[in-house]
């Protein structure tokens, strides 16, 4: 498929009277990338992420469903997901606190496709996010990143992941508390692992607490509801006050480290 052919259909999406307000929000934020020069098979990866949650329920208007099943169900653009890969990319999964503070710090970094909110780690399947919030589903909030690794490593995850984390906080992060914000790296094959143990041994240089983030093997993941996809998008000023408390406590858990180290 041409840029032309995607703009013009997505074009007729748009003015099409029976899609859905919610279904031409997406639409639209697809069009202007594409008119403003972004990487197409950024722009269609991050449509299918957010039509997905609906189109898996079969509650995409027919029209925008048709498109969906014809763009992405196909070989040329699918999201066809395994353990380790897409057809357009690798996964890593992270969990490090409310996933609304998670997305952003990957999602603007070069080489990243597409990030997910959603849940992973529990025993309940298909859980929403009211039984998340009790803690009793075992899940976590986490990000699902598609990357390119042509472009970006998973290493590079890593050092990003360790910026905006608390690696000493088992039970939480920042003002996050609650089993469901633990901070977990869900590794999605051997090398992962390997690289993910390589990275968290390193951090003992820097902490004097001990480090308890988990690594453990990636389990089924649930995509969170449409309304927690690109939240930082979607609620800027929320997002930038959440965004604005969390490193304030994160510098303050950082200069707290440096007394204990150099002074106390």
């Amino acid at each position: 498929m041409t840029d032309d052919f995607i703009l013009a259909h997505l074009y007729n999406l748009i003015l099409n009277p029976g899609t859905r307000e919610f279904e031409r929000e997406q639409l639209i934020q697809a069009k202007n990338q594409l008119e403003n020069g972004e990487e197409t098979k950024r722009v269609l990866a991050t449509l299918e992420t957010q039509l997905r949650p609906l189109a898996l329920r079969d509650n995409l208007t027919p029209d925008v469903m048709e498109t969906y099943q014809e763009w992405f169900t196909s070989k040329k653009i699918v999201h066809s997901f395994t353990k380790e890969h897409t057809m357009i990319g690798e996964i890593a999964i992270f969990a490090g606190g409310c996933f609304w503070c998670m997305v952003e710090p990957f999602d603007t970094y070069p080489g990243v496709l597409s990030v997910e909110s959603g849940y992973t780690g529990g025993h309940v399947i298909n859980p929403t996010y009211d039984q998340i919030l009790t803690g009793a589903t075992g899940h976590t909030e986490a990000v699902r990143i598609i990357f390119d690794p042509m472009i970006l490593n998973y290493q590079k995850l890593l050092e990003i992941y360790w910026q905006v984390t608390d690696p000493t906080d088992a039970f939480g992060q920042f003002q996050d508390r609650g089993s469901q914000y633990r901070p977990v790296i869900f590794y999605c094959n051997d090398i992962q692992k390997k690289l993910a143990e390589q990275s968290k041994a390193s951090l003992t240089k820097l902490y004097l607490d001990p480090i308890v983030t988990q690594i453990v093997p990636s389990m089924p993941f649930y995509l969170a509801e449409h309304y927690h996809q690109d939240f930082y998008r979607k609620e800027p000023k929320r997002y930038r006050k959440m965004k604005q408390t969390r490193k304030q406590l994160q510098q303050f858990k950082n200069i707290m480290n440096w007394l204990k180290r150099y002074i106390l």
